[in-house]
């Protein structure tokens, strides 16, 4: 035996189903995602969100800091690093190696790379945060520690050019 639902309560349950959707979508679309403060003092792997048709990578990166200015700054450092020195680790296209396959070369290199990397430095023109700001970041909060990890875009071949211009790799290395 069967039960029908009248057509008439069966508009209404899904107009109430609607409306509560449409207010869990604006609630969660509207604040990052926070984790447990433990966290803030992990240290996460920069992974690989997809590789873009100029071969830019989309990257989720993790900074530490004492506020979130800084973590976030720390996290864009983190990812133009890990292209340059340690390679992103992924399936298929996202793996790459690194741009600086020489062993010690920022160490070598720091006269080049210090100012490179300092706040503010030439590296930022080689990263930027997606434009979903907020909504992508994930953060985690202890009393003296405050970790994001954020999603970015890395300009792969912008600097494999300039390594190259500033005598950092050989021209037409493969990287």
């Amino acid at each position: 035996m069967s039960y029908k639902i009248p057509t008439t309560d069966m508009k209404k349950l899904n107009i109430i189903l609607a409306v509560v959707l449409i207010a869990v979508m604006a609630a969660c679309g509207s604040k990052k995602t926070e984790v447990p403060s433990a966290y803030a003092y992990t240290t996460f792997e920069t992974t690989c969100m997809g590789v873009e048709h100029d071969g830019s990578q989309t990257l989720r990166a993790w900074g530490k800091g004492n506020n979130k200015a800084d973590a976030i700054e720390q996290a864009k450092k983190n990812a133009v690093y890990d292209v340059l020195f340690k390679g992103i680790s992924g399936n298929g296209e996202c793996a790459r190696r690194p741009l600086v396959g020489e062993v010690n070369a920022r160490e070598r290199y720091a006269n080049y790379f210090n100012p490179f990397f300092s706040d503010g430095g030439e590296y930022m023109k080689f990263v930027k945060e997606e434009k979903s700001g907020e909504k992508s970041r994930i953060e985690s909060k202890a009393s003296s520690q405050t970790a994001y990890g954020i999603i970015v875009t890395v300009d792969r071949e912008g600097l494999r050019q300039q390594l190259e211009k500033d005598g950092v790799i050989r021209p037409g290395t493969t990287h």
